[in-house]
């Protein structure tokens, strides 16, 4: 599926969709997927990726800073901070802008493919591990009765030493 992305959007939509763009372009990344692994930095991370990419797409729109702060619900000195490149998120989402004017916008997700054969390979194991697991249950259920009898047994010489 293609969707038109304008880098120098004019009106709501193409706004939103150039910020999208940007967002999940920057999202993409490597080294942005490393920073999202720590779940204590993640929601602080996508925050001000959002809010970047946001300030960004709007700047190119041609918004006025007091405009996009007040869309985007920031002060206007961190919307300064991250159109300036002042801040890591707003230095990413720029370099994912200047990807796109390079290269146009292309947002690739690689989904991985498997084989029959991976597929054939898989259900031999996962019929194997059934296999072992039924061994294993059937061993369990044997030490639970050969327990089972020692503890009668055990019970039974408690009694005639008292």
């Amino acid at each position: 599926m293609s969707i038109q992305i304008n880098l120098n959007p004019i009106g709501r939509e193409e706004i939103h969709r150039l910020e999208a763009a940007l967002l999940i372009g920057t999202l993409l990344r490597p080294e942005v997927l490393q920073l999202l692994k720590d779940p204590a930095e993640r929601l602080t991370w996508v925050d001000s990726l959002a809010v970047a990419a946001g300030a960004i797409a709007r700047e190119r729109a041609k918004m006025t800073i007091p405009r996009i702060a007040e869309e985007l619900g920031r002060t206007e000195a961190t919307i300064r901070n991250h159109l300036a490149g002042k801040t890591k998120a707003g230095q990413l989402v720029r370099q994912t802008l200047q990807k796109f004017i390079k290269e146009g916008v292309k947002l690739e997700i690689a989904i991985p493919t498997i084989t029959l054969e991976e597929i054939d390979e898989m259900k031999k194991e996962l019929e194997q591990l059934k296999s072992k697991l039924a061994e294993e249950e059937k061993t369990r259920i044997e030490l639970e009765n050969k327990l089972k009898n020692i503890k009668e047994e055990l019970k039974k010489i408690l009694e005639k030493l008292t």
